[in-house]
């Protein structure tokens, strides 16, 4: 097995084993919120966003693991900024708490979350997610696929956010 697939295969599985942790904890946090009487707004990119972020780091892997390795100076990058990503994501895991999902879900008469990265950045978690792309791109190797997923993905989340502040009722 060559390098480059080493590096992307090596990759995609951790992102995507970490991805299915997410996933599960977005799923229980979910089910209370709704429990709690939270409604999901009918016009969020969520279906879409639901198999195009995890098929962004497949595809670029396959980039990565055809083109690769990226210079290891760009692998270091990467997986600092990777880690600097899931850093940030964490911490609003932990600001959010129960509330964090991958839905937009609002309970009724729930208060506006301030503390945390909120206290400096508006959406933090969208900019979690547009640095573990840039960090998984810059690691495997994968320009064009890495690039294609920033545009793509960061239209998507430009609607999220839309979407988020109407049910947070902010302008």
């Amino acid at each position: 097995m060559s390098l480059a697939v080493s590096i992307a295969a090596a990759t995609t599985v951790a992102v995507m084993a970490v991805m299915a942790g997410e996933a599960a904890l977005s799923s229980y946090n979910a089910a209370l919120l709704r429990r709690r009487g939270a409604v999901e707004p009918a016009d969020d990119v969520y279906a879409t966003l639901r198999w195009a972020y995890p098929a962004a780091f497949l595809v670029m892997g396959v980039e990565g693991a055809l083109l690769g390795p990226a210079r290891p100076a760009l692998i270091a990058t990467g997986l600092a900024l990777f880690g600097a990503a899931k850093a940030l994501k964490a911490w609003v895991i932990t600001a959010l708490g129960s509330r964090w999902t991958f839905r937009v879900l609002v309970p009724p008469r729930d208060h506006l979350v301030t503390g945390g990265p909120y206290r400096y950045l508006r959406h933090p978690n969208y900019l979690a997610v547009c640095g573990e792309i840039v960090g998984v791109a810059l690691t495997v190797g994968a320009p064009v696929s890495g690039a294609v997923a920033l545009a793509g993905i960061g239209w998507l989340l430009r609607q999220r956010i839309a979407v988020e502040d109407r049910a947070l009722g902010r302008r």
